[in-house]
């Protein structure tokens, strides 16, 4: 076959070549476009790398400890600055850096270190009073911030701020007191009588807050407010009333509640830890059942998530505001209770209940008003509150330095973009680590 133009080279035999190279060049991309890619060895993360990642997720846990974290280190500038003897060392600073930076360590650490044995445990300790002493201040102050938390928090979860948690648990603390000095019953049924008394005390506190709000859509702020300014005087009124107060004594201090009426030691008459703790547990168990697992508890969260869409659904708002109120009530009076038979004391003083209720708002938020997770917050506060004694009493830091700690810690967990802006926290990590485990990486 002769070429058609022979004065043009030949041409064809090249074009054939290239557009087959071509097409076999189109189908192999197809084939990797069409084909998953997978991870090259280099670039595969290891399970280490993807644990660490995910713990550095701005998730709740993380956010909360790195709370903590904050919090401990604006106390510790809080410490030096308050120390002027430590102070002046800062005054020469550029001369002898040192004197600044071991003052400064030598304060800071023997503070944190006394809260812990205060709180925890002292290597130093001898015999076993001693060893357990600190543990069993911390559940001490732990089992009434617990009941107070979980009346916070229960009534967060149905939609109402209840802030008359003091006042309940100031009415439970009355009528504790007084079933537990009045009434001549025997052992267990006394102590039994006394506790309902007090749990009585505050579902009543807690019912008119209620009412009002289900009948009236009175706000309930106002009204616990109001009623916890009528609670404590009539607390103040009450200890000094004829058949109440300590005949033997001036002040306003009642007789003593009777032995038969006290919760029981946990651990010997020489630890203060009694069984309150162990009503603490039940009732977050009991909270957290309520919550996640009874139709009670359904018709509660969907109250407290949108009222007007339960109301459709065939939900007594009224209803259930009534026993969101008395719940609280229940709970924050048994706290209270816990103030006059779970002390050494054991009668009623007008500081009796402390700030148990007010507390509690604390405990409620800290726990993100989770059952379990109020139970270990009141646990952190008890432990704050115990080893706030010691360091006071062996590092001269003064008492108030723990109340701003507490504030402090809830203070940084209200406000989570800012511990992620300063950590740098990163939320798509978590989501990376479910799309890599999804990958099979």
């Amino acid at each position: 076959m002769t070429n058609p133009n022979p004065g043009s080279p030949d041409k064809e035999p090249a074009t054939e070549a290239q557009a087959a190279q071509n097409a076999l060049g189109n189908a192999e991309r197809a084939e990797t476009a069409t084909t998953p890619k997978q991870p090259t060895p280099e670039g595969r993360p290891s399970l280490g790398r993807l644990f660490l990642d995910n713990l550095w997720a701005a998730n709740t846990f993380t956010v909360t400890v790195l709370s903590l974290v904050l919090a401990m280190v604006v106390g510790a500038i809080l410490m030096i600055v308050s120390d002027p003897e430590v102070l002046a060392t800062y005054s020469y600073i550029t001369a002898r850096p040192s004197d600044a930076i071991n003052s400064s360590w030598t304060l800071v650490s023997e503070a944190y270190g006394n809260l812990f044995k205060g709180a925890v445990f002292d290597p130093d300790a001898v015999g076993f009073t001693a060893a357990l002493s600190p543990i069993s201040e911390t559940l001490t102050y732990t089992a009434p911030l617990v009941f107070t938390g979980l009346s916070v928090a229960l009534a967060f979860r149905g939609g109402l701020f209840n802030i008359g948690a003091q006042g309940q648990a100031t009415m439970g603390v009355i009528l504790a007191a007084l079933a537990g000095f009045l009434l001549p019953l025997p052992p267990g049924l006394h102590l039994l009588v006394a506790v309902l008394a007090g749990a009585l005390g505050g579902a009543i506190w807690g019912f008119i807050p209620g009412i009002l709000k289900a009948r009236t859509g009175a706000h309930e702020v106002i009204n616990t407010i109001m009623l916890n300014y009528i609670a404590t005087y009539f607390l103040t009124w009450i200890i000094v009333q004829n058949g109440i107060q300590d005949p033997n004594r001036t002040d306003a201090i009642s007789k003593p509640v009777d032995a038969s009426a006290q919760l029981p030691r946990l651990l010997g008459d020489n630890l203060r830890v009694h069984a309150g703790i162990i009503l603490a547990v039940l009732a977050t168990w009991a909270v957290a059942w309520l919550l996640n697992r009874s139709t009670l508890g359904f018709e509660l969260r969907a109250v407290g998530a949108n009222p007007d869409a339960a109301r459709t659904a065939g939900i007594s708002v009224t209803r259930t505001y009534i026993l969101i109120m008395v719940f609280a009530g229940v709970l924050a009076g048994l706290g209270g209770s816990q103030m006059v038979l779970g002390t050494t004391a054991a009668a009623l003083t007008p500081l009796v209940v402390a700030q148990i209720g007010f507390d509690g708002i604390l405990v409620a938020l800290l726990g993100r008003v989770k059952p379990w997770g109020v139970a270990l917050a009141a646990l952190l506060f008890g432990a704050l509150q115990a080893g706030g004694n010691r360091m006071q009493s062996y590092s001269g830091i003064s008492l108030e330095l723990v109340t701003v700690l507490q504030a402090l810690i809830v203070i940084f967990i209200a406000a989570p973009a800012l511990v992620k802006a300063i950590f740098q926290l990163r939320a798509a990590r978590a989501a990376r680590l479910q799309t890599s485990l999804a990958k099979g990486w």
